[in-house]
């Protein structure tokens, strides 16, 4: 038996009891305690004797795993603060119990063993509290997932469960009206039922893009593809806009681009949409007497169209979160009611839309803006990318496989995997 090992069991039960006294309070607790601390004394007097502190591991890694929910929330490093006070304690009993020869001797042969003891209880601690929060992640991931599932549910059943009424109160509307007009109505009762018509168009408008979120979060927006030649669409959109454009004084410049008078495969219907929705949006946020530029180019595979504005701008923060489900720029109490005035309000459905619309595409959308500000007007550029597709997806991958059920299978050995 080595000297330091006599002088370890010398301080044994002393070094015992005043670690009980210190961590333990209650008769049962210190019970408890004892049997663990005699545990951990008895690998430290192994890991003394073969000069081996790995003895320690197995006790600490227990100490790790028993760990309290509450130590876990808390944060706080309990089992390395345990192994620092059980250090501190040992060298007090050294002190008091045995001379100053054979304290630094003892502590000379402990100190290794503390040491490693400390660095195997913060990585024990570590992976604990990394499983821990692991799981927490999970679990909070699973109730996002569920808080999203609702709230498409919620406007899925909405949109459904408001065209009902909705469709009443329009024919109703177009009763009255027909009604009125047999009895030669008043101008002022003819303005009321265009404004109950306005109001139905706008609320058919809301719930049409409701039920748009819908399909696209579940992933069930489909798409009728045809030939699309991408300047006929702005043609249209143009078209759309002017009156709105001539009310507030705004310039659109439509640029006649490389790519835009080819024909290309899409849905004609969810493509105008799209760009209608971008260019509202543009509207929106432009001040009266500004300008809107619509441009783009042709890329290999691709074609981009850019719509670019001179209006507010939107802040680098905002410009990640644009394109999510009611997402508005600013204060929304300080928006006007319009949906095309400057600021106008809305839902903050349309870009969103638009993101899905373009990712059914296979696209892709994204916005550049130097910032907001409603002084200098920095604007925004939105990009949107389109595929070039020669032929429908649909016919395409027909064709396809039309082309393997055909070939032979003696044909099918000899040909390259590549070809297909």
């Amino acid at each position: 038996m080595t000297n330091e090992l006599v002088l370890l069991q010398t301080i044994r039960p002393i070094w015992t009891h005043r670690v009980l006294q210190s961590l333990a309070r209650g008769a049962g607790l210190r019970e408890g305690l004892r049997n663990q601390l005699d545990q951990f004394f008895n690998l430290l007097e192994e890991a003394v004797e073969t000069g081996d502190p790995a003895w320690l591991d197995s006790v600490i890694e227990i100490w790790a795993t028993s760990l309290t929910q509450t130590d876990l929330e808390g944060g706080t490093s309990n089992l390395t603060r345990l192994m620092g006070e059980l250090m501190v304690h040992t060298h007090e009993v050294c002190r008091e119990t045995l001379d100053e020869a054979q304290g630094q001797t003892l502590m000379g042969a402990l100190l290794p063993c503390f040491s490693h003891a400390f660095e195997k209880a913060a990585q024990a601690e570590n992976q604990v509290k990394m499983a821990f929060l692991s799981n927490e992640l999970a679990d909070v991931r699973q109730s996002l997932e569920k808080l999203d599932r609702s709230k498409s549910d919620f406007i899925s059943v909405a949109a459904h469960e408001l065209r009902t009424p909705l469709t009443l109160i329009e024919g109703y509307a177009a009763m009255l009206e027909e009604s009125l007009e047999q009895e030669a109505a008043k101008g002022t009762e003819a303005q009321l039922i265009r404004g109950i018509h306005h109001g139905t168009r706008r609320l058919h408008s809301i719930i049409d893009d409701m039920i748009d979120v819908s399909l696209i979060d579940n992933n069930m927006l489909t798409l009728n593809h045809q030939p699309v030649w991408v300047n006929r669409l702005l043609a249209v959109l143009s078209e759309e806009v002017r009156s709105t454009l001539s009310d507030r004084n705004l310039s659109l410049n439509l640029a006649d681009f490389e790519g835009s008078n080819e024909m290309i495969f899409g849905d004609p219907e969810r493509l105008l949409q799209l760009l209608r929705n971008v260019l509202t949006n543009a509207i929106k946020f432009t001040p009266d007497g500004g300008q809107i530029w619509i441009d783009g180019r042709k890329l290999p595979g691709f074609l981009e169209i850019t719509i670019h504005d001179s209006g507010i701008g939107i802040d680098q923060e905002d410009q990640s979160t644009i394109f999510d489900k009611f997402s508005r720029l600013g204060d929304p109490s300080l928006h006007s009611s319009g949906k095309t005035k400057f600021k106008g309000g809305g839902p903050g459905l349309g870009l969103h839309i638009a993101k899905g619309i373009v990712e059914a595409h296979n696209g892709a959308i994204w916005v550049d803006s130097p910032g907001y500000d409603e002084k200098k007007f920095p604007g925004s550029t939105f990009h949107i990318l389109l595929p070039i597709q020669q032929e429908p997806p649909d016919e395409k991958m027909a064709r396809i496989f039309s082309s393997l059920h055909t070939t032979s299978s003696s044909e099918r050995k000899t040909q390259p995997y590549e070809t297909f």
